[in-house]
């Protein structure tokens, strides 16, 4: 089934829209969970919460790509379920890691205007991605969007895992260089 179909499923409002998701991209959602939450059965609760926000975020958008929609949701309830975990002294991932490798390279949070710096650093993040290589961006995404593990990583691209960790090293560094100029870090 196609990811029109399915979309039109949950407009449908039909109780197939779920299993059909699950189906196409139930993998692809567990993937993004587990590489935050390092546990499958907080991944697996993620992919039902993703579910579940699908279903009832339907109605009112129709996404144009499914995929990206509904990692975001995963990502985003993943991203919570950690937290959750790491207040009750819990965790694992890959989650701690990833954001202690990017936290020199963007501004600190709290500043009054925190909403206008946000907007502005997601476009200059966007225009910095566009304008690297397809290898250098696949890397980058791979380890701060989907937060996979540098040996996946490597694997997947089919290179060593010292490529991966001196091409993340070098982008960070072109990255807080962009940020800098921009005056956004």
């Amino acid at each position: 089934m196609n990811d029109p179909e399915i979309v039109e499923l949950y407009w449908q409002r039909s109780e197939r829209a779920i299993p059909e998701t699950d189906k196409k991209y139930g993998s692809y959602c567990h993937h993004i969970a587990y590489n935050i939450c390092g546990s499958p059965e907080d991944a697996e609760e993620c992919v039902n919460d993703t579910w579940l926000r699908a279903w009832n975020s339907m109605p009112d958008a129709r996404p144009a790509a499914l995929p990206p929609f509904l990692g975001t949701i995963v990502r985003g309830a993943a991203i919570n379920r950690f937290r959750a975990a790491r207040r009750q002294k819990r965790g694992g991932g890959q989650t701690v890691l990833a954001l202690d490798e990017l936290a020199e390279c963007l501004p600190a949070p709290g500043s009054v205007e925190q909403e206008v710096e946000i907007a502005q650093l997601r476009q200059a993040i966007d225009s910095f991605l566009g304008g690297l290589g397809e290898t250098e961006r696949k890397i980058f995404v791979a380890r701060y969007w989907f937060l996979a593990p540098i040996g996946e990583i490597a694997g997947k691209l089919g290179c060593s895992e010292g490529k991966v960790k001196t091409s993340l090293y070098r982008t960070r560094g072109k990255l807080r260089a962009f940020l800098k100029e921009a005056e956004l870090c």
